[in-house]
């Protein structure tokens, strides 16, 4: 169990005592949110949150997502995970910063860790930082890091009820990227269409866009989005729109 988000609290849900440590808990962690994104802000880079479950594809769209832009952009990535700098070696070998946090018993990032690793990167040097969160569907989106935007992957080989089950993570994202799309037509129970309305029945209208890294590449409307924030609401340099699921096509 976490130590660190309140999930592991031996009180009553809604109780006193449990909302007071979570205000304090969360207060503190905005305080600090607040000041890396300054110091985002201030040498112009633009991070990005990426929440996803283990095994979503996190780590695979980052390592396509360098080799497609790094000619144009500098990135720079955080990565967290409970144990290990297995993620973190394998973004270093494309040739981009990557620092390790390892939380250890937590379940989530937090706005003070993801402070201690800005001290290891050359934020001056950076247009684009991807933060990897720890694979979890529920803590990661009660902490803000300062990041710009929220990312939310979404493996074809999960599920397409996840946007129900988990309605806090996604309703805390800017966009959803359903992952491992070049599965689709091997896996007959996973519904594109019915993700879209799972996600629509929490009353948000956030895009969800398809991707594939690994064996049949389909990343341009993930790399439309990333230019689309980079230019900060300007038009995507290549001129077409970014394409999101719909339900013709499926």
């Amino acid at each position: 169990m976490c130590q660190t988000c309140g999930c592991s609290l031996n009180v009553q849900p809604g109780s006193v005592a449990a909302i007071d440590v979570l205000q304090d808990l969360l207060a503190a962690n905005d305080r600090q949110a607040t000041h890396n994104r300054e110091h985002f802000d201030e040498h112009g880079v633009i991070a990005i949150n990426l929440m996803s479950s283990p095994g979503a594809g996190k780590t695979a769209l980052l390592e396509a997502t360098i080799m497609a832009l790094r000619s144009r952009y500098r990135i720079a990535v955080i990565e967290g995970d409970l144990e290990t700098d297995n993620d973190a070696v394998r973004i270093r070998a494309h040739g981009v910063p990557a620092v390790q946090i390892t939380t250890g018993t937590a379940c989530h990032l937090d706005a003070q860790l993801v402070h201690g690793a800005l001290h290891e990167l050359p934020l001056a040097g950076i247009d684009l930082l991807f933060i990897e969160n720890v694979g979890n569907l529920v803590c990661p989106a009660s902490f803000d890091l300062g990041q710009h935007r929220n990312v939310t992957l979404l493996s074809v080989t999960e599920g397409d009820d996840k946007p129900a089950k988990y309605p806090v993570m996604f309703r805390a994202c800017d966009l959803v990227v359903l992952s491992k799309a070049d599965l689709l037509d091997v896996l007959d129970d996973f519904s594109p269409l019915r993700a879209v309305a799972a996600l629509r029945t929490l009353g948000r209208d956030t895009p969800m866009i398809c991707t594939a890294a690994r064996r049949t590449p389909q990343l341009q409307p993930w790399l439309d989005w990333l230019e689309a924030q980079l230019h900060a609401g300007q038009p995507v340099a290549s001129g077409r729109s970014v394409q999101m699921v719909a339900p013709v096509g499926f």
